[in-house]
């Protein structure tokens, strides 16, 4: 069994670690509207997982302070209580990991980040802020992980409290991801002063959500081949309160099981009319309803009616794994746990850094002899002059493949452009920080070492990744330095380190017999200065053969 790290183990995505023997890991989501957390049993050797807990509390995020857009101190409050339960609830059922996300909620709040580093000071607990295609992708991943797509394409859409995710996709792969700032919490806010809600609100609000759902749909039917027709999946809690309703009030129980339930779209607009012409004491009257539900629900109504007269599907059929489920599946994944029928998405990472490397016309083959140098120096370097491992690594060759991006926009400070590219690319497998990460270690490349005074630096959590930062955007320093000429001159890259006097030579190996490869060293000898502060070290190049 493994033993677990206090004070919770991340997803370390290092097939280092062997995982043979059952795991218990707890998955906790941060929306708008609840906090949702599932404790699972993994079996490796299958691979699957078995849910053995959940947990949800409705703590509102999403209610924020109207003037300035922050995170309320009385919803932070409920957050932090419902999530301390959370962490003693996992600990109960015996999790060894947590992974925990937040989305749009804490995403769009300017004090989003200080919520997340009071969580990691007061519970030890770290969440990754993930972008909305970030959270397309892993709701993708828990349906498919609980439903069988077959051959047919299928549309996801999962309604939240702050957005909506609308995703097309196949047994393969999400052929489209997209999060709109449309949610049953948010549209409750903006658009909702009436109870029962006006008919003039009304109009307006199914006005609102059909402009802002248009560019989505449009790429899913697109993204549909000739001939093919897709099926629609629900998932989370608006989806799920309406076909519990439906169920209560045609057969008097509540669907069982909820899982591959199917409500017709003239039903649920039929649904839809009721709950938007009852007054909140009416609605909480329904039977299923909850009050919180209450309040919100007729504004998800609206949002799924709209996509399904948008998207032209006569029938939504409920799956119950949703964004926690798909975080376990992509921790599974990163662990090396599937290999099979979802290998397609365990190199996620990779795909979408070449697409965005292609969406920015960098020289490849250039990018990729950068990031194998630095990948060389990294893994020689390790244990004797940093001790960082495979996650990091990854981050280092995302980095290094990007890293001359910037040159898409201008030659001049192309290194600042870089940042900028990489910071909102949309990154897919990444969290935000680490993307945050990607993009500063890029940054710094060239020019100027990282400063305090930098406002891109300054967006790091803290200093664990300022201080990677630091190292790993020196070892890139000296990586794009032995391709200075651009042509590959450079076959290999080795190092001797020679601890007692603090020395480290690199050895250049050329690639045609004789090439002194000059412009190369001069460069190295040029840039090595911040490397040789940063690790504390003196640097010597020589030539082989020469």
């Amino acid at each position: 069994m493994l033993d677990p790290i206090a004070p919770w183990p991340t997803a370390d995505r290092s097939p280092d670690l062997q995982i043979t023997e059952e795991v218990r890991l707890a998955a906790i989501d941060i929306g708008t509207n609840s906090i949702h957390m599932v404790v699972v049993r993994i079996d490796p050797h299958l691979p699957a997982f078995t849910i053995i807990a959940r947990e949800k509390d409705t703590v509102r995020l999403g209610d924020s302070d109207p003037k300035t857009g922050d995170l309320t101190p009385e919803a932070v409050e409920r957050a932090m209580t419902t999530l301390a339960r959370c962490q003693s609830l996992a600990t109960s059922f015996g999790a060894q990991y947590i992974v925990a996300a937040a989305t749009s909620a804490v995403r769009e709040a300017p004090n989003g980040s200080e919520f997340i580093k009071r969580v990691d000071k007061e519970l030890g607990l770290q969440i990754d802020l993930i972008s909305g295609q970030e959270e397309a992708r892993r709701i993708y991943l828990g349906v498919l992980s609980g439903m069988e797509f077959e051959e047919a394409p299928h549309v996801i859409i999962d309604i939240g409290g702050g957005s909506t995710e609308l995703v097309l996709c196949d047994r393969q792969e999400a052929r489209f991801l997209s999060s709109t700032k449309v949610g049953a919490v948010r549209l409750t806010h903006e658009f909702i002063t009436t109870d029962p809600i006006s008919q003039e609100e009304l109009t307006y609000l199914r006005a609102y959500v059909r402009g802002m759902l248009e560019r989505p749909v449009e790429q899913i039917q697109k993204g549909l081949q000739a001939g093919e027709v897709a099926r629609l999946v629900g998932t989370s809690g608006t989806i799920e309160t309406l076909a519990t309703l439906h169920a209560k009030m045609t057969t008097g129980n509540p669907p069982n099981p909820i899982q591959g339930y199917c409500i017709s779209r003239e039903t649920l607009l039929d649904l839809t009319q009721t709950l938007a012409s009852s007054d909140y004491s009416d609605r909480l009257k329904l039977p299923g309803m909850s009050e919180r539900r209450a309040e919100i629900i007729v504004a998800g109504a609206v949002i799924l009616t709209e996509a399904m007269e948008m998207l032209d599907l006569e029938e939504i059929i409920l799956c119950e794994r949703a964004l926690r489920e798909g975080m376990i599946v992509d921790w599974m994944l990163s662990h090396g746990l599937i290999s099979d029928r979802l290998h397609f998405q365990s190199e996620v990472r990779e795909r979408s850094v070449y697409k965005i490397a292609r969406k920015y016309k960098v020289k490849m083959d250039y990018s990729e002899r950068v990031a194998q140098f630095a990948l060389s120096l990294f893994d020689q370097l390790h244990d004797k002059l940093h001790y960082w491992n495979e996650e990091e690594r990854e981050l280092l060759w995302a980095a290094g493949m990007l890293h001359n991006s910037g040159l898409y926009i201008s030659h001049s400070a192309h290194h600042k452009h870089s940042y900028y590219l990489i910071r909102h690319a949309e990154l897919l497998g990444f969290t935000e920080t680490e993307i945050e990460v990607i993009a500063n270690i890029a940054r710094y490349h060239r020019k100027n070492k990282p400063k305090k005074k930098h406002e891109n630096y300054q967006n790091l959590p803290n200093k664990h990744y300022r201080h990677l930062v630091d190292q790993l955007s020196a070892i890139l320093r000296l990586a794009v330095a032995c391709d200075r000429r651009q042509i590959g001159g450079v076959a290999a890259i080795d190092c001797d380190y020679y601890p007692h006097h603090k020395e480290l030579i690199l050895y250049l190996t050329p690639r045609i017999s004789g090439d002194d490869c000059g412009l190369e060293k001069w460069n190295l000898e040029y840039k090595k200065d911040v490397f040789e502060e940063e690790f504390g070290v003196k640097v010597k190049v020589e030539v082989q053969g020469s």
